[in-house]
């Protein structure tokens, strides 16, 4: 079912998780965070970076699936490609903890999407293959925040 992902792809998504996994890291690791916090400000530690950079994510995700909306006829690939900034937009507030909760919901939601124009062959043959890793990936990461 799945193919290889192509080298580039594979890197650069792995590059992409570092923001998820180092506010996973602050998480955890209390004095990290506290370093983090007095070095680098607020924002990079979590939740804040975590949750701001799955919201960035999740709208540039919306505008990967509108680049295979123009592959696939019709105007449904078009309306189903802003659904992840819409999520993001609207569901990613209040406080951390449904923020995250939400944001894995849109993850794995997106990753639907991704099927979806992977199934009509908008998406190239290895994408399923480099969305699934990602996904899970990035929801790992965002489990303990989700469930503080």
């Amino acid at each position: 079912m799945f193919s290889p992902v192509p080298r580039a792809p594979l890197l650069l998504g792995l590059a992409g998780l570092w923001p998820f996994y180092w506010g996973f890291a602050t998480l955890l690791i209390p004095d990290l965070g506290t370093w983090a916090l007095l070095t680098l400000g607020g924002r990079f530690t979590a939740p804040f970076v975590q949750l701001s950079y799955g919201t960035v994510i999740l709208s540039f995700m919306s505008g990967v699936l509108w680049g295979f909306a123009t592959r696939d006829p019709g105007w449904s690939g078009y309306a189903f490609s802003v659904i992840p900034a819409l999520w993001a937009f609207f569901m990613v507030g209040g406080g951390p903890v449904s923020a995250a909760l939400n944001l894995c919901i849109g993850f794995i939601g997106l990753l639907l999407l991704d099927l979806h124009f992977w199934q009509r062959q908008a998406a190239p043959a290895w994408w399923m293959s480099l969305r699934a890793l990602l996904t899970g990936l990035v929801v790992l990461s965002l489990l303990p925040l989700a469930f503080a």
